[in-house]
This record gives structure tokens, C-alpha cells and sequence, in this order.
């Protein structure tokens, strides 16, 4: 124990050698001139930040400004790396997708340090200091899915099964608000929930993995609760594998451009769809209205689209563009 906290001691002195001292050359200089964004993203591998990237590139250029996106791969050290390349590069702003909300509250202090403002977009952080933290109202969404989940098990007649849950880390603040407001609509319906896996790797291999581990422990499972979307397949095809399709039912959160095909056919009951690409938009919005002296609001919460084949085609447009980020064109 003693070990590890030295350990933590000496890994903090060591960035803040190499972060915070580089950056007094310029931390009270005013950036508002520079029209750089940087967008700190957790792990743009994944759609889903794929799409935000995309929003806030579209609208930083529509507002002039040049927006950089540097990729942690879903490692720590590598967010404080590029949280230090964008700092010596002077960013006029950074927009910040953290790897969990603990991270967070270290490049929120290095950036106040150095006087560049920062939006949150998503994720969250667990401590304030940022400009304004944009959203997606993760509890009501999840809330909204367990609904459409728990009336589709009362309608096959399923109410003695369960539900086991696949979840994104639950050190991350949208993480413990999907989880809360999903068991909401479990409880509610008397729906009992099975074992919960956290993503780490966020892989093909683990989200199988998991799955199988979920089917295999628990012979009442009746649907399975993946808190992302990109690796639904591997979910799938652990239903496969064992044998239970048709007995058990997939449901996720975000989205893929196939999930209106799979939503359509019925293959996975409905997903949770948040709407990064607006909110991407929104980030930078916010930022330059920040950057040229105007009120903004601290905290912005969108809603999540909780989509299911009773309501997918009213609200196509608004998926393909806001959930997906079909109708656009970004320039480079």
C-alpha cells in the first residue's frame, strides 16, 4: 500500500515537472487571439467519439477556428501527453472528453494553471473548473431503455428472467447514471438484474467474453445490457455460440448506422442514443461564445433518444444526423 502511494506521489511530481513548468512561459498569457481548439478525446477508436469529433470539427471550422483532436487510446498517460501537447502549443481552448471523471479533475487543474478554458463534453469530471460540462441526460435514457426493455419481457411472458448488464466503468459519472437509471425500470417492474462486467479494453474479445460469462452463470438470463454499441457483435454472436438466440434479447446504448437495420428487424430490441454529434457542435459553440466574453450556461444536458421499432422512423432524420453524423459533410 505504501509502495503504490509513493508510486502515485512520484508519477504526479514527475508531470507536474513536465507539464506545469513548460507552461509558466505563457500560463498568463490570454489565448483568446490563437483560434486553436484541442479536443481531448478518451478514445476516438470508438465511434462514438469518432462522431463528436466530427460535430466539433464541422463547427469549429464554420467559426474559423482550427480544432486539433488528439486520441488518448484509453490510457491515462497518454491523455496527460497530450494534455501537455496542447498546452505548448497555446490552444486558445480545449474541449475534453476524459477517460474517467477522476482523470479529469488533474487536466482541469493543469489547464486553469495555464489559463486555457475547458468544455466537458460527456464523461464528466469529478471536481468543477470547467467552462461548461455538455451532456447527455444518461439517467432518464437509460431509465427510457429499461422501460422499453422490461414491456418486452412482459410481453413474451419473461418476468421470472433477468437481465445481466455489461457496463462502461463505473468510475465514470455517465457510467453510474446509465447503471442507476436502468435498475430504476428493473426494480419498477420487478425485474431481478444478473452479474455486471465492466469494460476495460473495450474489445471484441471482452465484450464476447463477458457475455458468455453472463449466459453461462446465469441459466434465468434473458437479455443482456451492453452500456456501449460498438461491439454489439460480440455480444451477439456469444447468443449465438450458446445457442440462445431468440431466448435472449440485446440491448445497448449509442449507436451504429446498423443498429437501424438491426432495431428494424428486431435482432436487438432498442438502443440508448445519445447525440454526439450535436454535441460536439455545442462544445465549440460554447467555447468561442466563452472566448468573445459571452454568458454561458455551466451545465448543459441533452436528451437521449430511446429508440425502438415503434418510433425509429419518426425519428430518422434526427438519428442520422445527430446520433450518426450521416448528414454532414466535414472538411478536413
Amino acid at each position: 500500500m505504501q509502495k503504490k502511494f509513493v508510486q502515485n506521489v512520484l508519477f504526479k511530481i514527475f508531470i507536474f515537472i513536465g507539464l506545469i513548468l513548460p507552461s509558466s512561459i505563457y500560463s498568463s498569457e490570454k489565448n483568446i487571439n490563437n483560434k486553436n481548439i484541442y479536443y481531448l478525446v478518451s478514445d476516438i477508436r470508438i465511434p462514438f467519439w469518432d462522431i463528436m469529433a466530427r460535430g466539433a470539427s464541422a463547427k469549429a471550422k464554420e467559426l474559423g477556428y482550427e480544432l486539433t483532436v488528439l486520441s488518448a487510446n484509453n490510457s491515462a498517460k497518454k491523455e496527460l501527453q497530450n494534455t501537455v501537447a496542447a498546452m505548448k502549443n497555446k490552444a486558445s481552448a480545449i474541449v475534453l472528453s476524459p477517460t474517467n471523471s477522476s482523470a479529469a479533475v488533474t487536466i482541469l487543474k493543469f489547464a486553469k494553471d495555464a489559463n486555457i478554458p475547458v468544455v466537458i463534453s460527456d464523461i464528466g469530471a469529478d471536481s468543477d473548473g470547467y467552462v461548461s460540462f455538455i451532456s447527455s441526460n444518461n439517467e432518464q435514457g437509460a431509465y427510457d431503455l429499461g422501460k422499453i426493455l422490461t414491456h418486452e419481457l412482459n410481453k413474451r411472458g419473461w418476468q421470472k428472467g433477468t437481465v445481466g448488464i455489461i457496463s462502461i466503468p463505473q468510475k465514470r459519472a455517465n457510467g453510474k447514471a446509465r447503471t442507476r437509471g436502468f435498475m430504476r425500470a428493473l426494480e419498477e417492474a420487478g425485474i431481478k438484474s444478473s452479474n455486471l462486467y465492466q469494460q476495460v479494453d473495450f474489445s471484441y474479445k471482452e465484450t464476447y467474453d463477458f457475455s458468455i460469462k453472463l449466459i453461462k452463470k446465469d441459466p434465468n438470463l434473458r437479455a443482456i445490457w451492453l452500456q456501449g454499441s460498438d461491439r454489439y457483435k460480440g455480444a451477439l454472436d456469444a447468443i449465438d455460440k450458446s445457442g440462445k438466440t431468440g431466448d435472449i434479447l440485446l440491448i445497448c446504448f449509442d449507436a451504429e448506422p446498423i443498429f437501424l437495420d438491426l432495431i428494424q428487424k428486431g435482432i436487438l430490441v432498442a438502443a440508448g442514443m445519445q447525440q454526439p454529434y450535436l454535441m460536439g457542435e455545442k462544445a465549440v459553440v460554447t467555447l468561442d461564445r466563452h472566448l468573445n466574453s459571452l454568458h454561458v450556461a455551466h451545465k448543459q444536458q441533452l436528451p437521449v433518444l430511446a429508440i425502438s421499432k415503434e418510433n425509429i422512423k419518426e425519428e430518422l432524420g434526427l438519428i442520422k444526423r445527430n446520433v450518426l453524423g450521416l448528414n454532414s459533410k466535414v472538411g478536413k
